[in-house]
């Protein structure tokens, strides 16, 4: 199938632009997103409607069989979905999740001690961005539901605490990911004297945005600061209603069941302590056995940066579910109960899995569009070289948004970045390659086509679009300031007067913002 080419043409970021556009002004997602599949099928078939609608039906089988064969990395998160939703249910039939809500209350005094409690789960579930919401949503929801807090809060706190952490984490499935891509970077320009595990550490405290995030949830949390359209979310949810009901109920993971079960908290608690144990094993495994096949040497870096995250995450929660089983056998539970739970978590995930399958479509259409190597020449046209971290890292927010994939651009972006550092200041080399992995960040959290986006308001109960509009102030607040760092780390050629700049201009911002919240409180509790 000949496609037209447009890496050379702004038309590239048009079915992008179209998607994000509608997704705003009408909040209709599967629209949107079908909107621009469409308009890119046909600008690539030369506006043919019938070799369109050719390439489209190739596009959609692709998404479960390619080349000749199971597309195994979608089947198996596919998979995975379905198989946590099928976990998710028995546990709340059991009264596992009852029970885990009886025990936040408990422990939880106020809205404050509820929300920490919802962004410490993060160190439990840092494996991977799906495994994160999915899990932690239906598990704090009832939790956040009792001291009114709204889905929206819920979603923001799912989102900026994944990806922020899966970003820096050597083991998880986002750092064996850009693990394996930095090792590329390195043999290519033949530097030896640091390791790809090496690099990765070192640019830790470099990825402002991520770093920053995380800071700004700490700030939301101690402080209950609410900014833009998360106040009024916020003050909906102390009257008790935790969505905005005039937009209907919304598609997330909610799961009920008739006549929940005894269940107690090691119903909970077993299951996921085996989920995330046996993720990590199975990753582990993974790549030790690509490793053996290559006939190279175990090392546990080695293994992360070949493993297998998809087939990894379905046999972990095969386990996790076989365990869930045999503790919910000890309740007796009657036979209705086992009959319908799986059926239930399987429509519960529906939803989430459609919107999902559109995002992948249109994330290979915007692919073959060109569109990030159409943003990505942007670069090419001999800017000063103290500009290009700055610059990277507003491309890369441009290009995630635009393609609603951190990992796309992280595909396209670091070796480019690479490439520009060595030719022009091989010292900018961190700096570069730290801002393309913030950008990509900043830009998978903001867009409403990322299917992090989707899954965070899935799992926390949120209107898809609610969640995007209610976490992008705080986004943007940071990204300014990780703009402003690496603009200094640029100009300077100084990593601790990046983060200096950025540090003063997050503490500057979140003054201003917590003296405003508070006003605004004085004055609505006047009133």
């Amino acid at each position: 199938m000949n496609l037209i080419q447009y890496s050379d043409s702004l038309l590239s970021v048009v079915p992008a632009l179209l998607a994000v556009i509608l997704a705003i002004t009408t909040r209709r997602v599967l629209l949107s997103l079908g909107v621009g599949i469409i308009a890119g099928s046909i600008l690539l078939n030369n506006y043919n409607p019938l070799v369109a609608l050719q390439y489209l039906l190739h596009q959609i089988l692709g998404l479960v069989w390619a080349d000749g064969a199971v597309n195994t990395s979608n089947v198996n998160m596919l998979l995975f979905m379905l198989l946590l939703g099928g976990l998710i249910s028995l546990m709340t039939a059991t009264g596992a999740t009852k029970a885990f809500a009886e025990w936040g209350v408990r422990r939880c005094k106020d809205r404050r001690s509820a929300n920490i409690l919802t962004g410490m789960m993060v160190f439990a579930f840092f494996i991977d961005d799906f495994f994160h919401s999915l899990s932690v949503g239906p598990i704090c929801r009832p939790v956040t539901d009792r001291f009114q807090i709204s889905r929206a809060k819920l979603a923001y706190l799912l989102d900026s605490t994944a990806a922020p952490v899966c970003v820096i984490t050597p083991i998880s499935s986002w750092g064996a990911y850009i693990i394996a891509i930095l090792g590329g970077i390195l043999v290519t320009n033949d530097i030896t004297e640091t390791s790809p595990i090496s690099l990765f550490v070192q640019m830790i405290p470099m990825n402002l945005y991520a770093v920053f995030t995380l800071l700004m949830v700490l700030v939301v949390i101690t402080f209950q600061l609410d900014i833009g359209p998360m106040r009024k979310h916020e003050e909906r949810a102390r009257e008790g209603q935790l969505w905005d009901e005039s937009k209907g109920h919304p598609k997330g993971l909610e799961i009920t069941t008739e006549g929940e079960g005894n269940g107690t908290m090691v119903d909970m608690v077993l299951p996921i302590l085996t989920l995330t144990v046996t993720s990590v094993m199975f990753m582990i495994i993974s790549g030790a056995d690509v490793l053996a096949a290559k006939g190279q040497a175990f090392t546990l870096i080695g293994s992360l940066e070949h493993t297998d995250v998809g087939s990894s995450l379905v046999y972990a929660a095969l386990c996790s579910l076989a365990v869930s089983i045999v503790l919910a056998l000890r309740l007796k539970l009657p036979l209705k109960t086992w009959l319908t739970a799986a059926p239930q978590g399987v429509q519960a995930m529906m939803p989430a899995i459609i919107i999902l399958l559109f995002a992948w479509t249109i994330g290979t259409v915007v692919s073959d569009m060109e569109t990030g190597q159409y943003l990505a020449s942007l670069t090419k046209n001999g800017l000063p070289v103290e500009l290009l971290p700055a610059l990277v890292f507003l491309l890369s927010c441009g290009m995630s948004f635009a393609t609603g994939t951190s990992w796309g651009t992280f595909g396209i972006m670091l070796p480019l970045a690479g490439d520009m550092a060595i030719a022009s200041d091989v010292n900018l080399l961190m700096p570069m390659l730290s801002a393309v992995l913030a950008g990509s960040v900043f830009g998978d959290h903001s867009s409403p086509i990322s299917s992090t986006s989707i899954l965070s308001a899935t799992g926390a109960g949120s209107h898809h679009m609610d969640h995007v509009m209610t976490q992008l102030p705080y986004a943007l607040i940071v990204a300014f300031g990780a703009f402003l760092g690496y603009l200094a780390m640029g100009i300077t050629g100084s990593t601790i007067m990046g983060i200096a700049v950025s540090s003063v201009w997050f503490i500057g911002s979140c003054v201003y913002h917590v003296r405003r919240d508070k006003k605004q409180q004085l004055v609505t509790a006047t009133n």
